[in-house]
This record gives structure tokens, C-alpha cells and sequence, in this order.
């Protein structure tokens, strides 16, 4: 992966997501989250097959990461190939995670 390739698809995604109004923080999330996946890849995101976008999301679960931290990088990835890469077709591979329902107790609570 070479530098300039990656400088190049970096700020095209930051424009993307300019042009979206997307604030600081979100991006800086979004790109966080491409790095984490490019990084999990050991190449340019964008190069991506289906299979390893699959990889990537067992290797999150397995490496216990919170639903809601899952869920921010497959929003973040999805931008990314939908929007910046123009695979719109990976999306379908990318599904968000489900936190797991809380128990309610059914204690009794008092009459006033």
C-alpha cells in the first residue's frame, strides 16, 4: 500500500464527508475506523472482498467489542465503500450487531 495511494483515498473520504456535513468528531470516528479496518487488512481498504469484510467482523466479535463500537465502524465502513469507493454492493455484507435484550424485574412495587 503505498503512501500516496492512501493519502489520496483518505481525503476523498474526508470531502465525502464534508459535503454530507458531517461534523469533526464523526469524521474523525469514520477514519479512525477505516484505519482500524485497513490495518486488520494489512493493505488499502478499498481492496476489500466480501469474505474479508466477514473476517473483520468475526475478529471484532471475538475480540469482545462493544455493540455500540461495532456498530460505529460497520456505519463507518459502509459510508466508505458506498459513498467514497462507489461499491455500493458491499453494504449487503455488513450487518449492525444486536445488544442483547436486559432482563426486566418483575418485583412487586409497593401501592402509595
Amino acid at each position: 500500500m503505498t503512501e500516496e495511494k492512501t493519502t489520496r483515498l483518505r481525503e476523498r473520504m474526508i470531502e465525502d464527508m464534508h459535503i454530507r456535513g458531517m461534523g469533526d468528531k464523526a469524521q474523525k470516528g469514520h477514519i479512525r475506523a477505516i484505519k482500524d479496518f485497513a490495518a486488520f487488512l494489512g493493505r488499502s481498504p478499498d481492496t476489500a472482498t466480501p469474505e474479508e469484510l466477514r473476517a473483520y467482523q468475526l475478529h471484532m466479535t471475538n475480540a469482545g467489542v462493544t455493540p455500540s463500537t461495532f456498530n460505529v465502524r460497520i456505519i463507518a465502513l459502509r459510508f466508505f465503500f458506498a459513498v467514497t469507493c462507489g461499491r455500493e454492493e458491499m453494504k449487503r455484507y455488513m450487518q449492525f450487531q444486536r445488544k442483547r435484550p436486559v432482563k426486566q424485574s418483575w418485583r412487586i412495587c409497593p401501592v402509595r
